[in-house]
């Protein structure tokens, strides 16, 4: 019997959404203030995902700038109807403008569209297209009733503008009196009946996935009486002593195999410790059945058995990143959109030239920054800098929760410098003499991070003592985003006609400490 791993897609890959075109499987996930954003996935047995393009990839799209730290792009539904695929999203805190829009293509590779405004208050929209040739758009809003409060509201939608047309519908409101933060909500026609998914407990430990079903898509929906039908929230901080449990089970979007079976593509979180998620929500996959015309989810485990699918598989991303291609790699992410280049992989073969630029990580801007999502608890990331500071000048490695709470290993004009940066407070927690062309890195197992670096030639040693990394889960931090590791440079605030060359970027898994 073939297995799987779960996550099916690790690190920061929240709010999964999934559909299918006959036997291909496509998934896009929230992407928050990270551009490019809303990565598009491509699966053939659901369990091997390859990023095949972004649906934002151009600064013009959509205006992403400026927006705050875990403001940006939530919740995003993609769906495929009569050849062609939508997707629907809500810009949140957003400079210019707020709310939902779709983005629509013919590839899920792209070209996508500019963004087209839609109306409907609140966030998280999906799509439904109906067998009767009608389409709706459900989406959710904070009522005021009581603290966390929400409702899910229904509207026609006319791919042909596109645009909402015609009467609001209100059609749920939790499952229970006294419900918060129910979200997330898909519809689906299974068996001649209208089955209405959502989450609902918040997107932390008591995040869970409710359904209900109705005759007619504008309702009356009835609710499940074996609700939630996923959750996690009983096994509590500590479930398993010696294990990290997954917890926070919820947004969950259904999806039909050829061959009938019907899984669930849902967002958990696996801890280091207590509550504490650095590598923040995470894209895994369970299986669905029906009985008595509800759908029942089995547990979310870290290993279980496959779909029935032929196992297809991708070839495995290379550790280390050489600079060497004529464009970043999908992986790659910078903090909103970039209006200049200020990176080339041409300038100097064989190399990312980062520009030396007076924005920073701490401002609500676009800094010179690449980063990867962290996957692994235990991880190693190395690269080899060449960089001669001046003044303010500095560049290196970067862990980044947000503008406040990130820790930098750079090269500066005094010397090599460890910095946290903590509720907006810089605090230096060790040097080292200044060198010419230097690796760095970092080696994180659970909640402790070790800066290491090395002048050529010779070994690794520490730079400081271990950085506790729970400052950098949203946990501490606040939002909604895992930790990035990523290329930095800035003038801090000065003007700059420097830059800093990375010759590589290595990361890969360590085994877990006995």
């Amino acid at each position: 019997m073939n297995r799987f791993r779960n996550p099916i897609l690790p690190g920061c890959r929240p709010d999964p959404s999934i559909c299918r075109v006959g036997e291909d499987f496509y998934l896009v996930t929230s992407t928050f203030e990270w551009f490019p954003g809303l990565p598009v996935f491509h699966s053939r047995d659901l369990v091997h995902w390859r990023c095949v393009g972004h649906a934002l990839d151009r600064p013009d799209q959509l205006p992403l700038d400026g927006v705050p730290a875990s403001g940006g792009l939530y919740a995003p539904t993609l769906r495929h109807h009569d050849g062609r695929f939508h997707l629907v999203c809500t810009l949140v805190d957003g400079a210019e403008w707020s709310g939902h829009f779709v983005l629509t293509a013919d590839d899920p590779a792209g070209p996508w569209s500019d963004a087209h405004r839609l109306d409907g208050e609140g966030i998280d929209p999906s799509l439904f297209f109906d067998d009767d040739g009608r389409a709706w758009c459900t989406g959710t809003r904070l009522t005021g009733r009581y603290d966390g409060h929400t409702e899910i509201w229904l509207r026609e939608y006319d791919p042909s503008v596109p645009a909402l047309v015609g009467e609001e519908h209100v059609i749920w409101d939790g499952t229970v009196k006294g419900a918060i933060w129910t979200e997330g909500s898909h519809i689906y026609k299974v068996g001649g009946r209208y089955h209405l998914v959502t989450a609902e407990g918040g997107t932390a430990l008591d995040h869970a996935v409710m359904t209900a079903r109705a005759d007619a898509v504008t309702g009356p929906y009835e609710g499940n009486p074996r609700n939630p039908v996923l959750t996690q929230r009983h096994l509590g901080l500590n479930a398993r002593a010696g294990e990290r449990p997954i917890v926070g089970t919820g947004h969950g979007d259904l999806v039909e195999t050829p061959d009938g079976e019907w899984w669930m593509a849902l967002l958990a979180m696996r801890p280091h410790h207590a509550d504490r998620c650095a590598l923040g929500r995470e894209t895994f996959l369970t299986r669905v059945r029906w009985e008595d015309g509800w759908p029942v989810a089995d547990p979310v485990e870290p290993v279980r058995a496959a779909p029935s699918l032929p196992p297809a598989p991708w070839p495995a991303e290379p550790a280390c990143d050489h600079f060497d291609a004529p464009a970043l790699a999908p992986d790659w992410s910078m903090l909103r959109p970039p209006r200049e280049r200020w990176w080339s992989l041409t300038e100097r073969p064989g190399h990312l030239r980062l520009r030396v630029r007076p924005e920073t990580l701490a401002d609500t801007a676009n800094p010179s920054f690449v980063g990867r999502g962290q996957r692994h608890h235990d991880f190693a990331a190395f690269t080899a800098l060449e960089f001669a500071p001046r003044d303010d000048e500095q560049a290196g490695l970067a862990l980044v929760q947000n503008g406040e709470f990130h820790v930098l290993l750079v090269s500066t004009e005094r010397g090599l410098r460890l910095v946290k940066r903590e509720q907006g407070l810089e605090t230096v927690l060790a040097e080292a003499p200044p060198a010419g062309r230097v690796r760095l890195g970092f080696e994180a197992h659970g909640r402790w991070y070790r800066a290491l670096y090395a002048a050529e030639p010779g070994p690794f040693v520490p730079l400081g003592p271990p950085v506790d990394g729970d400052m950098l889960t949203s946990q501490v931090a606040g939002g909604f985003t895992g930790v990035f590791i990523g290329l930095y440079a800035t003038a801090n605030g000065r003007a700059s006609r420097n830059h800093a060359d990375f010759d590589w970027f290595e990361y890969r898994p360590l085994p877990a400490p006995a």
